[in-house]
């Protein structure tokens, strides 16, 4: 049987693997090594080239990491994926290969607040432009767009906003000028398949949902193979132009034999080569353990989750619920367009008391962390406003959907009854 005749929920436990074929092993074993050794002069030049794939250094690739890869481009319905150490390495990466300096790229502004701070501040350091749009007008990234403007870029469920994003009409406005979507979907793995409503790109903090277990940093970037590079030459440039750093190569040429894998391509030896943010094997290999068990993990959170928002919702002192449920109107036709399965693992809310009251929530939790992570199995919060987005200004905190008084939960896979008694005890605390 074909693994591409596969549900999602087999290729996680399947896709890119069968067995070692020296030692049978079953699970995918952590090649923890830096080099490989070559067959012959022959060999090395070959790989050097491009002219064969194979494993050079493990800074450009390794067994372990081409798993994890395999597995989320199958999961994606993406046609190859590129791991790096971070979900903040996939974003970086994913806009700096097609951006250059001079260049601009059109963002929603409902990001994750240390997105933010990469586009507002350190890409534009580097001569790239980040022009923030409301998502909730898809036409607003036509209009920021110009001569100069390589991708558009936004997340499927927003952290924190929670407003599900437009993906399909932006795409489609995109593709008409040339210009790739692409999508971090960290929130709402095998929930969503954005390429499937047409974004080009599709990012992921392999930190969160897809690992699950809070032990392991990575990010992923998926080639949705679905996006034609060629017919817009003068709008993707790093693609069509020759490459001075590998012997003036045009990467929709030079790697047309392996299939419409350009962009991926080009990141993984140009970029990851370069700048060198690698995934560790071993992290990779814990990523891939996580996988596994990510579309048990999402039913619970997401089950989880929907039951704290009406818990809360219910709740007197609590002024507004953050969670797509709560949500009517356009909002909520695109959750339910988009998602499939529930709404994520992620809940806001902000208590009458404002921010001492959510200083007073935070300090008496005793089953929830407080940490600045989200997707674990164990349930998290935050106060986003102090910490993963203090870096914005008021301005543009509001803009990405925190408010001074907003808490930020990531409702984990625990028993819902021992959740609620927690929330219940400290919002009494709080005085909710």
């Amino acid at each position: 049987m074909s693994q591409s005749n596969f549900r999602r929920e087999t290729l996680a436990v399947h896709a890119g693997w069968r067995a070692d074929p020296s030692t049978g092993s079953v699970a995918v074993p952590i090649h923890q090594t830096t080099s490989y050794q070559f067959r012959d002069a022959d060999h090395a030049a070959a790989l050097f080239s491009l002219q064969e794939m194979g494993n050079i250094y493990t800074r450009i690739m390794n067994p372990t990491t081409d798993v994890l890869e395999k597995r989320v481009a199958a999961l994606e319905g993406g046609v190859a994926a590129l791991a790096v150490a971070s979900g903040q390495a996939a974003s970086a990466y994913a806009v700096q290969n097609l951006a250059r300096a001079g260049d601009n790229i059109v963002s929603s502004t409902a990001l994750y607040g240390g997105t933010w701070n990469l586009f507002a501040n350190t890409l534009r350091e580097q001569g790239i432009e980040v022009r923030f749009v409301d998502p909730a007008d898809p036409e607003a990234f036509a209009r920021a767009t110009d001569d100069r403007t390589r991708a558009y870029y936004a997340e499927t469920l927003p952290n924190p906003k929670l407003e599900v994003f437009p993906i399909a009409p932006v795409a489609a406005i995109g593709r008409k000028l040339g210009i790739p979507l692409i999508m971090d979907n960290t929130a709402a793995p095998l929930l969503c398949r954005p390429l499937e409503h047409g974004a080009a790109i599709v990012v992921y903090s392999a930190t969160k949902y897809l690992g699950g277990h809070g032990t392991s940093i990575g990010g992923v970037i998926v080639d949705g193979g679905n996006f034609d590079w060629e017919q817009f030459p003068e709008r993707q440039p790093a693609l069509n132009t020759p490459d001075a750093s590998y012997h003036g190569a045009v990467w929709t040429q030079a790697v047309k034999p392996l299939g419409p894998v350009a962009y991926i391509i080009r990141a993984r030896v140009i970029l990851l080569r370069d700048l060198g943010a690698a995934l560790s094997p071993f992290n990779a290999f814990q990523i891939i353990q996580g996988i596994e068990t990510a579309h048990l993990r999402m039913e619970r959170h997401c089950a989880n989750a929907q039951k704290v928002a009406d818990f809360l919702a219910a709740r007197k002192g609590v002024s507004r619920v953050i969670h797509p449920s709560q949500q009517t109107g356009t909002a909520r036709d695109r959750a339910d367009q988009y998602l499939s399965g529930g709404y994520g693992g992620l809940v806001g809310f902000e208590l009458d008391g404002g921010v001492d009251a959510g200083r007073r929530f935070i300090n008496a939790l005793k089953l929830f962390y407080h940490v600045a992570n989200i997707g674990d199995a164990r349930s998290l919060a935050i106060h986003p406003a102090s910490t993963t987005h203090s870096q914005l200004s008021p301005q543009e905190q509001e803009s990405t959907g925190v408010s001074p008084g907003y808490v930020r939960l990531s409702i984990g896979i625990e028993h819902i009854e021992d959740i609620l008694a927690d929330l219940d005890a400290a919002l009494t605390a709080a005085g909710a």
